[in-house]
């Protein structure tokens, strides 16, 4: 599944992509360079924390960005979402415009990948335990833009490879 995820990232119009690994390092950090086919823009990054919850790789992703204007957060474990929807995520970013964070959605709910413009990096810092930056959608409300997909992808995760095939057939084959 993570090597499906690198490819559609690597497909669009992100500059860099940082994987963040834990449990099962040198696996997901293989999986990762070999779908990144020797590509510059890859770098793998270990959240040595880890355990702590999903906050730990969360911040290690965004410390290790250089000099970026936002960061798309994309999950390992959401292969169907395609580089289609994170280029329309990234144009859609217009900080000039109050669209500072952009949140996809499906038939009016909320999924991911979320795009955050770096003033929300302090904040995304001060997470902590295994949350996501999910609270900082509420806190910030008046700055989040939400971006129709028309594309469930944005709302299905899986667990496992098996539970992908069970539910969608063989979408990365």
């Amino acid at each position: 599944m993570i090597g499906r995820v690198v490819v559609e990232v690597l497909a669009s119009q992100a500059s860099e992509v940082v994987v963040v690994t834990g449990h099962q390092a040198d696996a997901v950090g293989m999986a990762a360079r070999l779908a990144a086919s020797g590509d510059c823009r890859l770098r793998i990054v270990k959240a040595p924390d880890f355990a702590r919850g999903l906050s730990a790789s969360l911040k290690m992703g965004i410390q290790a960005l250089q000099d970026p204007t936002a960061a798309l957060v994309c999950l390992g474990d959401m292969p169907l979402v395609t580089s289609t929807i994170l280029d329309k995520l990234i144009a859609a970013h217009d900080p000039d415009n109050g669209k500072t964070i952009i949140v996809p959605t499906c038939g009016g709910q909320r999924g991911n990948p979320v795009l955050w413009d770096r003033h929300f990096f302090s904040a995304i810092a001060g997470l902590s335990g295994d949350q996501g930056a999910r609270l900082l959608l509420t806190q910030h409300a008046a700055d989040v833009a939400e971006l129709e997909c028309h594309d469930a992808a944005v709302l299905r995760d899986f667990d496992t490879p098996d539970a992908l095939g069970q539910e969608w057939g063989d979408p990365l084959g």
